[in-house]
């Protein structure tokens, strides 16, 4: 720290007032990245400021804004956008309905759409020109295993998370000959209040196939650490897979490229 100033810059977390997001706060706090939080519950978030300040002398600001909402989105965009400490962009937040296209309400579904991936859009939009432009800084966008593949229950979930993937993705692809780097976080079941919020509590899960918040952000800021731009905290062998999986995509998009109607549409001479 020099002059009240975090040597490592500002992190933006999203979704900051609980969960993965708080955990988030915590671990760059304690290595010295001065923070703006924001979430929509001002106690939480507030509360989570003032011990981040006492525990880790960095500055913290609340921001307490609903990003599902474009009015005040377009407020959190204005404000980090124009931040030239800012190092760091975390877009956590996020929300999941569980259940069957034809169970799911209009608002639900409008819900994940705004946050899983407008929010996140918006908000890469917001920092990405000033990071470019200094060639300096990270995006860390929390994606899900389920944007690799979609169940039964998780449709329209699955759907948003699977553009977090191939947004990221592509954008990893993008700034490759940059010194901004970009991350997706793909997680499989973590111990967070969103199972509450989906409508399949977290008790109904096996406990063996569920993190910790602690164990998942330890292992996704590590694969930060190792400039992973995919990281799965709990596949083991993740680099053979997503080589696989990508092969795979590859293969498909190849054998599109020809003009010709596959043989199998063909129309029998007459």
């Amino acid at each position: 720290m020099t002059n009240g100033k975090s040597t490592n810059g500002t992190a933006v977390v999203t979704g900051a007032s609980a969960g993965i997001g708080a955990k988030y706060a915590e671990r760059l706090a304690e290595r010295g990245f001065d923070l703006v939080l924001v979430a929509r519950r001002t106690d939480r978030l507030e509360a989570l400021a003032e011990t981040l300040r006492t525990r880790f002398g960095v500055t913290v600001r609340a921001v307490t804004a609903d990003l599902g909402d474009r009015t005040q989105l377009e407020g959190v965009a204005r404000q980090i956008g124009g931040d030239e400490t800012l190092t760091l962009l975390v877009n956590n937040a996020g929300t999941s309905t569980l259940a069957p296209v034809s169970a799911t309400d209009v608002a639900a579904a409008e819900t994940m759409n705004d946050l899983n991936i407008g929010a996140l859009v918006r908000l890469t939009l917001a920092v990405l020109p000033g990071m470019k432009s200094r060639d300096r800084g990270a995006i860390v966008n929390i994606g899900s295993v389920l944007g690799f593949r979609a169940l039964p229950i998780s449709t329209i979930y699955s759907a948003t998370k699977a553009y977090v993937t191939f947004f990221t993705r592509g954008l990893i692809d993008e700034l490759a000959d940059t010194n901004v780097r970009v991350q997706l976080v793909a997680p499989a079941a973590t111990a967070t209040d969103i199972w509450e919020i989906s409508g399949v509590p977290l008790t109904a899960l096996d406990p063996a196939t569920v993190m910790s918040v602690d164990a998942m952000v330890d292992a996704s800021i590590a694969g930060l650490d190792a400039s992973e731009s995919v990281t799965m905290p709990s596949v083991e062998e993740s680099e053979r897979l997503l080589a696989d999986f990508d092969a795979a995509t590859l293969a498909l998009l190849g054998a599109s490229q020809t003009s010709a109607p596959a043989s199998r549409y063909a129309i029998a001479a007459e």
